[in-house]
């Protein structure tokens, strides 16, 4: 029997459409649905325990997965079975959680797994934008808690036109690709990359994806609706004691209030606040401390929270000791490392990033292999942050999901300052050695510096702020901060990072809290960080001012070279011979590709030494040298033979061409050395393919003038005596036969 099946269509205009539909697949699951637009399919499932973890969090994993079938393909590897997730994958992992996270009930502690996979792709369809949609909707068609609908939308913009979730190729044209994260009243997330637009150019594209996710926030609903929206399930809630907390509140708010307003150092302030929540819990007695204690910490969270926010609020002041608009002083240090390409150090208060940069060939491309997309990067970025830059110790267990999220940001950041005619393919690594505040934005700056200590001639350079926001519902007060610490990041009610050049937005993400964020307060905040931003800016050009002209004297030199395609056979030599012979003879790196579109040779070459990069160049043009008839070039004699020489091309050394010894003179020539030597160089004239010989044919009498009363010999007649030369021949042919059949016979005998 075919189940019921319930659907609701999303018009996103342009003839496209998303489809929502639950009822025929994962009916165990506790909801379900399938979002698909054109041939892209997305099956989406969510379950949650009813029995609460042992938890004070929210225990929610975001899946996402892209299956190698849905694009016919094979997964690579030895085992051709989809394994860990690719950074691609993580990345749309952090969206979706993100948006989802801080809609379920703060005491509800079950465990939670949203899964969502690619089950069919279409080339003209990116999923990640359907992803967030596909989470919300199943959580709708399920009794799980959750506060209102969400989705996501991508949008670009091409030739001034805002796009809804534009195709890959439509991407390529724009200059804004974000995901906005949002429900039918507010924005909630904002991440993206931008060429280098305004702040107002930013929130007029926010505004335009909002209005498109309120219609799928809408579709959500009228599909629940039709399909029997559950009852609520009923879940153990967190214990609750009024009495309990204002106690704490009242000992704690005024202690904390005074800690945070002194503006000590972070090891300063953490011990004085573990100080004050001492001496509370120390006014228990053992048997309350055991039965309250959770709710002990609770409290005392929630008193200073609220000490530092009022700080904040009422006397413009910091944890510690700045202003709002104020940043934290930085130094920088360019070429740190001796042995990189380039390196940069940038410190920012307590918050500190070493960068390096590493310049390499075509072959060091980061290769990307998922259903939804097969490309390379020449340009990528990683990002560490090891225990130790918190002071902490605790397992490294690989990278994990937030160290590929910081480190994509920071790459998007950067990656359209790179110079498209740039011949290196170029790794950046940061190395987070200290954190207290945004070590992401910080890579950015040592990033923008390290690149262009490397020689890499950036466009423009690239700063980074982070900013955060504080607001007072009922007194409509708020507060945006410059350089927000970790702690401000925790107690905030938005963080957002901001990267641009003295131009305009480069790339942003962003994490809003509070409900109904006016777009006046969010163009504020955004100029305000255009404000630090540039403040960074200039410390990180004071540094260094311009690229470096060239690369480091141990840094590899690129040198591109463009060769017709029938030569590459030639370059690279039977079973690589010539090229191998090459590169250990330079001391080089020679990578060559082949352009799809031209079919012309791209070969790039790499080296230290300028000499071994010279010989490589001066070798292909050797093997791709093609004499011109008529033409007239210097020769050196490299061997002399009976019956002439071995002459080679100066301009083309490797390039040989017998010449006869009849073309070095007019005067009848006896031996070669009587007219050339080994080492002697001469001019000759290039005469062309000779049919008779089946040679090239030089000459160097062409160039001499001819003797007084010289005569040409006549032309052998070749034909004259023919027939009786070719008797003679059998004869004698016949004769030797008869005389090996004779002595045969007398052998026999």
């Amino acid at each position: 029997m075919i189940p019921k099946t319930f659907r609701e269509v999303i018009d996103l205009g342009d003839g496209r459409e998303i489809s929502i539909e639950t009822g025929k697949l994962a009916k165990q699951a506790h909801g379900s649905v399938v979002v698909q637009s054109g041939n892209c399919m997305l099956l989406c499932t969510v379950v949650s325990n009813y029995k609460a973890s042992d938890v004070d969090f929210l225990p929610l994993t975001v899946d996402y997965r892209e299956k190698f079938a849905a694009a016919g393909r094979y997964p690579g590897g030895f085992f051709k079975r989809e394994a860990r997730p690719s950074d691609g994958e993580v990345l749309t992992m952090r969206l979706v959680d993100r948006v989802l996270r801080p809609l379920f009930p703060k005491d509800y502690h079950c465990e939670t797994q949203v899964m969502i996979q690619l089950m069919s792709h279409d080339e003209n369809v990116i999923p990640d934008a359907m992803a967030g949609l596909a989470a919300s909707t199943a959580i709708q068609l399920s009794d799980i808690p959750f506060e209102t609908p969400i989705s996501e939308v991508r949008i670009g913009r091409v030739n001034g036109e805002f796009i809804i979730n534009p195709s890959l190729a439509q991407l390529m044209e724009s200059d804004i690709d974000m995901v906005i994260g949002a429900s039918a009243d507010s924005v909630m997330m904002v991440e993206g990359e931008m060429n280098e637009v305004s702040e107002e150019e930013m929130t007029e594209a926010i505004k335009f994806a909002h209005e498109a996710i309120k219609v799928q926030c809408e579709a959500q609903t009228k599909l629940a609706e039709a399909y029997g929206k559950k009852d609520i399930r009923e879940y153990e809630s967190e214990e609750e004691d009024e009495a309990l907390a204002k106690k704490i509140h009242d000992m704690a708010y005024n202690k904390v209030y005074a800690v945070a307003k002194a503006g000590s150092s972070k090891q300063e302030r953490s011990a004085a606040f573990t100080e004050i929540k001492e001496e509370i819990t120390a006014t228990f007695t053992e048997e309350e401390q055991e039965e309250l204690g959770d709710l002990i910490s609770k409290y005392y969270s929630k008193a200073e929270k609220s000490a530092v926010r009022d700080l904040t609020l009422n006397e413009g002041l910091r944890l510690d000791g700045r202003q709002t608009t104020d940043i934290r002083p930085i130094w920088c240090e360019v070429n740190y490392l001796p042995s990189t390409h380039g390196s940069a150090i940038f410190t920012r208060g307590e918050t500190q990033a070493l960068a390096t940069v590493t310049l390499g060939t075509s072959r060091e491309a980061n290769m990307i292999d998922m259903p939804s997309f097969e490309g390379e990067e020449r340009f990528y970025l990683h990002y560490n942050f090891p225990p130790f830059s918190t002071g902490e110790a605790r397992p490294i267990r690989g990278t994990s999901r937030r160290e590929v999220g910081h480190g994509n940001l920071a790459q998007r950041a950067l990656k359209r300052m790179v110079p498209e005619d740039c011949p290196y393919t170029v790794r950046v690594v940061s190395e987070v050695l200290e954190s207290n505040g945004s070590s992401s934005m910080a890579t950015v700056c040592s990033g923008t510096m390290a690149l262009m200590d490397a020689g890499v001639q950036l466009k423009k350079p690239v700063s980074g702020i982070a900013m955060g926001l504080i607001t007072d519902i009922e007194t409509g007060k708020y507060a945006v901060l410059s350089d927000i610490l970790g702690d401000e990041d925790h107690l905030g009610d938005m963080d957002f990072k901001v990267t641009g050049t003295a131009d305009g937005i480069t790339a942003c993400q962003m994490d809003i809290k509070v409900k109904g964020l006016s777009y006046e307060i969010l163009v504020k905040a955004l100029k305000q960080a255009r404000d630090g931003r540039l403040h960074i800016l200039e410390k990180l050009t004071d540094t260094i001012a311009a690229p470096n002209s060239e690369v480091k004297p141990h840094a590899p030199k690129m040198v591109t070279k463009v060769i017709p395609g029938e030569y590459i056979g030639a370059v690279i030599g039977s079973g690589g011979k010539v090229i191998q012979e090459l590169q250990k003879e330079t001391k080089t790196t020679i990578v060559i590709n082949e352009d799809p579109i031209t079919e012309e040779g791209i070969v790039e070459i790499l080296g230290t030494d300028q000499e071994g990069i010279d010989k490589v160049i001066a070798t292909i043009d050797a093997l791709m040298f093609k004499p011109e008839v008529g033409s007239i070039y210097e020769m050196k004699v490299t061997r002399i033979l009976d019956f002439g020489a071995v002459l080679e091309y100066i301009e083309a050394p490797g390039n040989d061409v017998l010449i006869h010894i009849s073309e070095l003179a007019w005067e009848r020539t006896n031996n070669v050395t009587d007219v050339i030597n080994v080492g002697d160089t001469l001019d000759v004239k290039y005469l062309g393919f000779d049919p008779k010989t089946k040679r090239e044919k030089v000459s160097r009498k062409a160039l001499l003038p001819k003797p007084e009363g010289y005569q040409e010999r006549p032309p052998r007649d070749h034909n004259k005596g023919h027939r009786d030369n070719r008797g003679r021949n059998n004869r004698g042919r016949d004769n030797r036969r008869d005389d090996r059949r004779s002595g045969e016979s007398r052998k026999e005998e």
